[in-house]
């Protein structure tokens, strides 16, 4: 989505999502030295990182992938200062926790100068208002996600989805939206809600963990890319 936005757009780029992060998670402004501002390097943000436990009955995983056996936020924060990155979006990992944050939260709360936090929120909650409204709150929250895959059985007019797209713009939140495979329900679904704002996952690229790849990963690419979705309103 980069560099696709413009002022009274409703679609949020990619280096928006990452300046706010960063923002979002710096310790405070620039500290004044001898009347002069400090100048600070630019800082280099993950635009998406999911830290996880390991499997355990006290904090069991909700489906197995071939993943690593874990990989805590102290593990994330060593592999970050070793390569330079400076802070990350961390989205809670669907695949282990569901719509459970609490992972997330603890490690964010550990490690407050590294991590913005996105939660996926339940479109079968009737609460799920409620839900993203307290969400707002939670100390270095940026957002929350949906997935629309074909795996959802979601059509893009679910009321649940509304129900999320509706608290999202009450709460001024962008939406992660993962909908690889699925571009036109995705593509509908950011049509129906124009005062939303959109990160798209993964670009709505496949990128399964398991073998094979896609023979033609690119292939949904140019679809979203030329829906009336992506163009600047």
């Amino acid at each position: 989505m980069a560099n696709r936005s413009a002022p009274g757009s409703r679609l949020t780029d990619r280096r928006t999502v990452l300046r706010a992060a960063a923002a979002l998670a710096a310790p405070g402004p620039a500290l004044m030295r001898e009347g002069r501002a400090a100048v600070r390097p630019p800082a280099v943000i993950d635009a998406q990182v999911h830290a996880y436990a390991a499997n355990t009955p006290e904090r069991p995983w909700h489906n197995v992938p071939n993943w690593p056996a874990h990989v805590t936020g102290d593990e994330m924060v060593a592999a970050m200062d070793n390569v330079g990155v400076d802070g990350a979006i961390y989205i809670s990992p669907f695949s282990m926790y569901q719509y459970d944050a609490s992972y997330a939260v603890s490690v964010q709360r550990a490690h407050p100068d590294k991590f913005a936090l996105v939660k996926p929120v339940n479109p079968d909650d009737p609460a799920v208002a409620d839900v993203i409204a307290d969400w707002k709150k939670t100390p270095g929250t940026v957002g929350i996600r949906i997935i629309l895959t074909k795996e959802s059985n979601r059509a893009p007019d679910d009321p649940g989805l509304d129900r999320i797209l509706r608290a999202a713009v009450n709460n001024d939140f962008p939406v992660n939206v993962l909908f690889w495979g699925n571009v036109e329900a995705g593509t509908a679904l950011i049509d129906r809600h124009p005062d939303a704002r959109f990160i798209i996952d993964h670009m709505g690229i496949q990128q399964p963990s398991v073998p094979p790849a896609p023979p033609q990963p690119w292939a949904d690419l140019p679809k979203w890319w030329n829906s009336p979705s992506a163009r600047m309103r």
